[in-house]
């Protein structure tokens, strides 16, 4: 294993978790949500301190160590709290009426509650892809590898999961759209 640098490890750590505690707790955002995530976050670099003798650089980036450290913690505590399956928003639509208007959702800031829910009627895969992609900030390549998965493999299923989530904006908007005119009419034929 190479010496990283001739900084002290203590000056080492604090580097690591300055560079990379956003994209680990954003990850873990998307994910579990906000309540679980920061426990999440300090769980992942407790153990990055403890195992930070282990990282080789010769073998893959920090980012990509640490968020793995951060998958191998989120597949732990779904075990534990015994993961229900992916809700679909077909069988249940007002988890997107929950978020309001698709439009205003899209373009605005979504809060990660918010985001939690239009991200629910996913599979868990698509769901751990999309927070690895968009909340760590990891290419296709590194995902694939985290998750031993092809590249292409990891980018089909980030189209598709888009896809879906674009349809199901789409739908909403298309509905929202509808209600509005309907009370419109309604409220001019009086």
């Amino acid at each position: 294993m190479l010496r990283r640098s001739s900084a002290s490890k203590d000056d080492e750590l604090r580097r690591v978790f300055t560079e990379h505690v956003r994209p680990v707790y954003a990850f873990f955002a998307y994910s579990v949500g906000a309540s679980a995530a920061e426990d999440l976050t300090s769980a992942t670099f407790e153990r990055v301190v403890r195992s930070w003798h282990r990282f080789d650089p010769e073998r893959g980036s920090e980012r990509t160590w640490i968020l793995a450290i951060a998958h191998n913690l989120q597949t732990d505590h779904f075990r534990r709290e015994g993961r229900a399956e992916a809700v679909s928003a077909d069988e249940h639509p007002e988890l997107l009426e929950q978020v309001g208007a698709p439009d205003a959702a899209l373009e605005g800031r979504l809060s990660v509650e918010q985001l939690k829910e239009w991200l629910r009627p996913l599979g868990a895969r698509e769901r751990e892809i999309i927070a690895l992609r968009y909340g760590a900030d990891l290419e296709g390549v590194e995902i694939a590898r985290m998750l031993d998965l092809t590249p292409a493999n990891v980018h089909q299923i980030l189209s598709r999961s888009l896809r879906r989530l674009r349809e199901l904006a789409n739908a909403r908007g298309a509905a929202d759209q509808r209600q509005r005119s309907t009370g419109r009419s309604t409220g001019s034929s009086r």
